[in-house]
């Protein structure tokens, strides 16, 4: 009877074990989606002219004769971001995944440059399956926040990683200790 009870409290254990781990790996491939997500959305805005304007609002004349048309940068427009997050997650197979030594914490990191610069990619790790996972949680995480996505990137916000993926979505309980250059 004892011995039935050790292994019973065993396998309750590597149970255990199994369940925190399986749950660790899946938050971190959320939390890394949410920060590459951050990270492609900032690149994609960037590149677009500054200067180009899209006019938005009602295109109804008011009793008084005058429009509500307002103008708002193109890169920031509700449209364009919309057409961004449609895009966006095709990205994830740019990235690979690496193991803290010392936590066993996953970070993704983009493993193809855009300027065709040569990158160190000495422990990161290159597989599909991790690609698709991101892909999968990147996917999730614009239909589930696109409201969100949207409130954040339609103006200029500091630190949209930690906002979006920690405060807001709370996808990374362990962002604040990631250095914001990883991505």
């Amino acid at each position: 009877m004892g011995l039935q009870v050790c292994v019973v409290f065993l396998c309750g254990l590597l149970s255990l074990n199994v369940f925190v781990h399986g749950a660790r790996q899946s938050q971190d491939i959320k939390c890394g989606a949410c920060r590459a997500l951050v990270d492609e959305m900032e690149w994609a805005i960037s590149q677009i002219d500054p200067k180009k304007m899209i006019q938005t609002g009602s295109f109804r004349i008011n009793p008084d004769g005058s429009q509500s048309i307002k103008e708002v940068p193109l890169a920031r427009s509700e449209g364009n971001l919309l057409e961004l997050m449609e895009e966006v997650c095709e990205r994830m197979k740019d990235y690979g995944e690496r193991v803290d030594p010392a936590t066993q914490r996953k970070t993704y990191l983009r493993h193809t440059s855009r300027d065709g610069t040569s990158m160190d990619l000495s422990d990161v790790t290159l597989d599909s399956r991790v690609s698709a996972s991101l892909k999968f949680a990147c996917e999730t995480i614009v239909e589930r926040n696109e409201d969100e996505i949207i409130e954040f990137f339609s103006h200029e916000t500091d630190n949209v990683k930690d906002r979006l993926c920690s405060q807001r979505t709370d996808l990374c309980d362990h962002a604040l200790k990631i250095p914001h250059d990883e991505l």
